[in-house]
């Protein structure tokens, strides 16, 4: 599903570009994405000073209209990208990987998950998930735990995995780490629950994170990227909301910024997913989305 072709109209705006498109960063080492060791556990890479967003929490805020408070009635991409989305963190912070690929080198996305950790995670959806994962026998592949959290399966005996209102959950999240507020819609026909945004400075750090990546902080290399950050890139492009990210950008940035996100959406995630370090489970999601 690569989308990196036909985005939506964006705001025309000019902005200073500094030097976020030269390429001398490419080449330098220092703080920021460049150079950052690879962790086996990226949940203890954290600020503690900040409030601390999943992955799944990050694409929804990149997704919701501020003032209005709900996602595109549009986008039909959202949904599948936010279980990708758990699945990733759960293997970030070492709860699930893929078996052994074998002899005869199975693809990632044709390997089953398994649990490497149950200690729970403290977020309700990443639990239900992994209770999910380990109470299956067989264990499943990767792929099919991809649409059996989408409650994309014909198997009847399946759906019982789907994880229900994940949007609704999320915000919810989000309302109790006071970025978003709950209000009341009317849509003619019917009400809806909505979740305008509150604190407009998270949302901002949360965008210039993003244009930062593929801009002045941009390495040639995503093995040298902090993990988290690129899954939260290639994962809202799956789930068609990192044109939000880039929409405030001149147009040079933009074009800029596309190009190395569709570099990114290039690459061979099976043999990314061999080289040493890698997360598997991660570039196997990558791959499900952009096969």
């Amino acid at each position: 599903m690569n989308r990196s072709e036909g985005l939506v109209q964006r705001k025309n705006v000019h902005t200073s570009s500094g030097d976020r498109t030269g390429t001398g960063s490419q080449d330098k080492g220092g703080s920021g994405i460049e150079d950052q060791k690879p962790l086996e556990n990226d949940e203890e890479d954290v600020d503690a000073k900040e409030t601390r967003l999943t992955l799944m929490e990050e694409v929804l805020l990149l997704g919701l209209k501020d003032k209005e408070g709900y996602t595109s009635f549009w986008n039909d991409c959202i949904s599948s990208g936010l279980r990708g989305c758990i699945l990733v963190e759960l293997a970030l912070r070492g709860r699930i990987e893929l078996e052994k690929a074998g002899m005869r080198r199975r693809s990632v996305l044709m390997r089953k998950v398994l649990v490497k950790s149950d200690t729970p995670t403290g977020d309700v959806l990443l639990d239900e998930a992994l209770k999910h994962i380990k109470e299956t026998s067989p264990s499943e592949t990767l792929q099919s735990w991809i649409e059996y959290l989408s409650g994309e399966t014909w198997n009847p005996l399946k759906l019982r995995y789907q994880l229900r209102n994940v949007r609704e959950r999320l915000a919810k999240n989000l309302v109790e780490k006071g970025l978003l507020t709950t209000e009341k819609q009317n849509f003619l026909l019917f009400d809806m629950t909505t979740h305008p945004l509150t604190d407009n400075n998270a949302k901002s750090k949360l965008i210039k994170k993003v244009q930062d990546a593929v801009l002045g902080r941009w390495v040639n290399d995503p093995h040298r990227m902090d993990r988290r950050l690129l899954s939260l890139i290639i994962l809202a492009h799956a789930s068609d909301v990192l044109e939000n990210a880039f929409a405030p950008l001149s147009d040079d940035d933009y074009e800029v910024a596309m190009k190395r996100v569709r570099e990114l959406l290039d690459l061979d995630m099976e043999a990314e997913s061999m080289k040493p370090n890698a997360v598997e489970t991660m570039w196997g999601v990558f791959a499900a989305f952009v096969k």
